[in-house]
């Protein structure tokens, strides 16, 4: 039954791709990333269609669980172009997301140019979105398993684990490299580090506090 609504899930995020996907149409049948080409332009260079194959457009393994033993308690398969190259210029990409027992957590982050339809496979998860300034109006849903939820472009989401068995989930994404930023590592973890007087005053806490929450995320 899981593998049935897997399927089902990965062909209704493939056929609409062409009503939400926020990359450039494709102007050919299909762009194989070239991945070895040191040719820099707004996505990847395509290659050279005689060289394409099967492979090409195949990826193993989303089948199996992903290692969620460390903190925050979660694991993201990401097969976004990087890894799958027939993705190139078809808008989309897909994301297996495992989460531990009791509070596993995808922690808030923004896909800047994507947005995300998640769909729980197993488990129960807490999920919501905050919406822009100047209301931030928090969004939020508990899931169980089949149950679906959107997250628009860029808006800082989160996904947390409150059952007391593991939780997966799948993500299919507006875009072939969605992007990433994890508010606390990205404000916390910056490198350089943003200076400890400026992230005292945004939030209202000690420079020591500052330093130590810094030093959390520093690796």
């Amino acid at each position: 039954m899981a593998t049935y609504a897997l399927v089902l899930f990965t062909l209704l995020a493939l056929v609409s791709t062409q009503a939400f996907a926020s990359d450039p149409s494709p102007l050919q049948d299909f762009c194989v990333a070239d991945n070895k080409t040191e040719v820099f332009v707004n996505g990847l260079v395509c290659k050279n269609p005689k060289d394409v194959k099967p492979e090409d457009f195949f990826f193993p393994g989303l089948d199996k669980a992903g290692d969620t033993s460390k903190n925050p308690g979660s694991n993201v398969t990401l097969v976004n172009v990087d890894r799958l190259a027939g993705l190139n210029t078809l808008g989309i990409s897909l994301a297996r997301i495992d989460f531990a027992p009791n509070g596993g957590l995808n922690p808030p982050h923004t896909h800047p140019r994507a947005t995300e339809v998640l769909t729980v496979m197993e488990g129960t998860l807490y999920v919501g979105f905050v919406t822009s300034a100047p209301e931030f109006k928090l969004f939020s849903k508990v899931l169980n398993k089949g149950d679906v939820f959107v997250f628009p472009k860029g808006l800082i989401h989160f996904q947390f684990n409150i059952g007391a068995v593991p939780a997966v989930a799948f993500a299919g994404l507006s875009s072939q490299n969605p992007g990433l930023v994890t508010v606390a590592k990205a404000v916390f973890g910056s490198n350089p580090p943003i200076s400890d007087d400026v992230l005292a005053k945004a939030f209202q806490l000690d420079k020591k506090t500052v330093d130590w929450l810094q030093a959390q995320f520093s690796n």
